[in-house]
């Protein structure tokens, strides 16, 4: 993969990613207005974080933290580090740890990410996710959604399926809890159409946290 710099013309991307990221900035208008006032409301409180100065961090929170969590939380970092925002970290987290789906892997790998296992035959592999060659991977892998390394306190936690937010009406330790809730793409696993539906909800994804970014 070829490099090309970001947005921000600071951080260098894989060239496929920054097509990607382009494609997507495209598609704002499409985001229904209820949403984007959610997304705005996170976007507050980064902002507000940031002026302090403080690190912002931002948890988001599924049930298995195996599918829609883990694409909001690396899309949300790669969106902070597009728009060159500095001290922004995102984290995800399940009511219980499984493991970071491989169809969810895929269709993040499908956008121009580097996505490598540390050992692809563990129950919860641990994986390294590289917008390029050089710049430090986020690590992902399956936990709670307080477990570490994800914050404890001072952080806003966006609830990604019905689930758990209907689970976790208090979520301790948070200074903001907002639902932005996402359709689970698993209901295509193993049909004809698995992949498309699992590029549909990375596609959704990517936006809406680009959306959000972008209004910091």
């Amino acid at each position: 993969m070829t490099l090309q710099n970001s947005r921000t013309g600071d951080t260098l991307f894989y060239s496929e990613l920054v097509r990607y990221l382009q494609s997507a900035e495209s598609r704002f208008e499409a985001i229904p207005y209820d949403r984007r006032d959610d997304l705005a409301k996170v976007s507050a409180y980064i902002r507000e974080r940031l002026s302090k100065p403080a690190t912002a961090r931002i948890t988001f929170i599924c049930t298995h933290n195996s599918r829609r969590s883990h694409l909001s939380q690396i899309w949300a970092q790669v969106a902070a580090d597009y728009y060159g925002l500095k001290g922004v970290e995102t984290f995800s987290g399940g009511t219980e740890a499984t493991a970071f789906n491989p169809r969810a892997v895929a269709a993040m790998q499908r956008c121009g990410l580097k996505i490598v296992a540390e050992d692809a035959t563990a129950a919860n592999p641990r994986y390294s996710v590289c917008t390029s060659d050089v710049t430090a991977p986020q690590i992902c892998f399956s936990k709670v959604y307080d477990a570490p390394p994800n914050p404890s306190q001072g952080y806003c936690a966006v609830m990604t399926c019905s689930q758990a937010d209907d689970a976790c009406p208090l979520v301790m330790g948070s200074d903001l809890r907002l639902p932005i809730r996402y359709e689970d793409p698993k209901a295509a696993d193993d049909t004809e159409f698995e992949t498309q539906r699992y590029d549909e909800r990375s596609a959704q994804i990517c936006t809406e946290m680009l959306f959000m970014m972008s209004l910091v």
